[in-house]
């Protein structure tokens, strides 16, 4: 699995995430997806591969601005992992 951070330019309440959140979930195949108006990013889950390009069009397609797309790989850490550091 990977993680996707998105920097979103626009993005003032928790109506702005979701409508992010919406859009994502409806336009990528994803696992899981979270934003913050504060922190001005969206986190995508993802099993498959994402082409910036599909990332940019589905928040695109909600009046917000993708400055920018990092990916990093994903490990699901259960509650045992996190408590033992494994």
């Amino acid at each position: 699995m990977t993680q996707y951070t998105v920097k979103v330019e626009g993005m003032m309440c928790g109506m702005c995430e979701a409508h992010i959140n919406d859009a994502c979930r409806r336009d990528l195949p994803l696992k899981k997806v979270t934003s913050s108006h504060t922190k001005g990013e969206t986190v995508i889950i993802a099993g498959d591969d994402l082409t910036d390009e599909a990332i940019r069009a589905a928040i695109g397609g909600t009046g917000y601005t993708v400055v920018s797309v990092t990916r990093a790989p994903y490990e699901k850490r259960g509650f045992f992992a996190r408590l033992f550091g494994k």
